[in-house]
């Protein structure tokens, strides 16, 4: 990605790279990541999650970090160890189903939250694949939520 922004325009962030790539190339691209310079793995996999935002009605894409549980994708609502929930996390708690994009596939999905011993399980794993979550953890008092994905059915997949 070598796209600069305008003079004036605020610098493209990584998130933004990696969001850009992952939509044009249909899910070819983005999949798999190297974030062993953020403290994770060097192939770590990311979902795109599309929501609709509750106050504005439009449709936000964000791409996540996911495990899988059982057969549920899980994503970690952990915004960097901030003491707010990140926005897509605020915008899904008001939807019942949302969309999931796995590599060159998308699907509708339902969404749970684990609770008690089912929710310390899936973090621990969670923090297995990507360790800079724990760290998050303690940066805030805030408990950071995490979301198990059912798929419902398939969709289209998400574009730019």
């Amino acid at each position: 990605m070598t796209d600069q922004p305008a003079e004036g325009d605020p610098p493209v962030s990584f998130v933004d790279e990696h969001l850009k790539a992952y939509l044009t190339s249909g899910g070819a691209e983005g999949h798999i990541l190297d974030v062993s310079s953020a403290g994770g793995h060097a192939l770590t996999t990311n979902c795109l999650l599309k929501v609709v935002g509750r106050k504005s009605g439009k449709t936000y894409v964000t791409p996540l970090i996911y495990g899988n549980v059982g057969g549920e994708i899980v994503i970690v609502a952990s915004k960097g160890g901030a003491d707010t929930d990140p926005e897509w996390y605020l915008n899904l708690v008001e939807s019942e189903t949302l969309g999931v994009q796995i590599a060159t596939q998308a699907f509708e999905a339902t969404w749970r939250e684990p609770e008690y011993e089912e929710r310390h399980q899936v973090w621990a794993y969670m923090t297995h694949l990507y360790p800079p979550y724990l760290g998050y953890q303690t940066a805030t008092t805030r408990h950071i939520p995490v979301v198990m994905l059912r798929i419902v059915k398939p969709i289209s997949v998400f574009t730019a």
